[in-house]
């Protein structure tokens, strides 16, 4: 074999070695045909007219609106439920978020001996079953500080703990990324601290903040253990343990409605959010598709 054909060959072993193996698409396609199938079945048995949830009996919104009794609409036990999830979502995310944004902050930039244990301190939620985290909770509110009701108060703070290493990893995240040379940049042109953090910091952690706003509400306003653990009863369930506590007994079709509502709220919040950032880049004068915009909100969440 002369040189050119040792070549040839292992020019062509180097194109086969990176060539996609032929068994990940089928992987792929394997799970999320998996996945989305009970979703889009539950979603498609919302909208049946019978309570059959395996013959099709025509199309209706009667579990949605039409029954006056056990649709979604007249049902005040899933209207209750419904409002108690999107309540306590809005206020997690309105407390976690800059809490966890200045965390992050701070621990990237503490540099000390003790900043390694405050960092794994502070993220050490990340790894820990959420059942130890709600079993925990419910011990803590009914022994240590029993001040604090169960309920709304106390669900918001377990949303809280559980939720806050979210955004602070997706945050540190996002500034392992970008680094410190644009902050420095400012204040050598004359910036103050504050005003480097809110005019150069702040928008650079846009994608990291969106993707923490969507993280934190897809996981409280979907959590079942924490909110089960600190509920006290109808006043303070959420969807997850509605559906939870009705699926066990003779449940009503109106679930997969709930159900159904509740995978719409967070694709519409997904959206919402990418929207968001977008309008925001646009103002700032960059020139950026929403697929730019999806693609920087995915890297930062993950």
């Amino acid at each position: 074999m002369n040189l050119r054909q040792t070549i040839r060959h292992a020019a062509a072993d180097r194109v086969a070695a990176h060539r996609r193996p032929r068994v990940l698409p089928v992987l792929m396609w394997a799970y999320v045909v998996w996945s989305l199938v009970p979703v889009a079945i539950a979603v498609l048995f919302s909208f049946n007219d019978g309570r059959s949830r395996t013959v099709w009996q025509g199309f209706s919104l009667r579990w949605w609106t039409g029954d006056p009794n056990a649709s979604l609409l007249h049902d005040e036990s899933l209207r209750t439920a419904t409002i108690n999830s999107l309540v306590l979502a809005a206020l997690t995310i309105i407390i976690t978020l800059p809490l966890g944004t200045a965390l992050a902050v701070g621990t990237y930039r503490w540099r000390s001996r003790g900043s390694t244990s405050a960092n794994s301190l502070v993220t050490a939620p990340v790894i820990t079953p959420e059942l130890v985290v709600g079993a925990s909770l419910l011990l803590v509110f009914t022994h240590l500080y029993a001040m604090i009701p169960l309920g709304l108060p106390a669900q918001l703070l377990g949303h809280i703990t559980f939720n806050l290493s979210a955004v602070v990893v997706t945050i540190r995240a996002r500034l392992a990324m970008i680094g410190g040379s644009y902050e420095e940049a400012a204040r050598d042109l004359g910036a103050s601290r504050m005003q480097a953090v809110r005019f150069v910091l702040l928008p650079l952690l846009q994608p990291a903040i969106v993707a923490s706003v969507v993280i934190v509400f897809a996981t409280s306003i979907d959590d079942f253990v924490i909110s089960s653990f600190l509920s006290t009863g109808a006043a303070s369930e959420t969807v997850p343990v509605r559906i939870y506590g009705a699926v066990r007994s003779a449940s009503s079709p109106s679930l997969n409605a709930l159900a159904t509502l509740l995978v719409l709220i967070s694709i519409t919040a997904l959206f919402l959010g990418i929207v968001a950032l977008w309008a925001i880049r646009r103002r700032q004068g960059e020139n950026v598709s929403l697929r730019t915009v999806l693609a920087e909100v995915t890297q930062a969440d993950a």
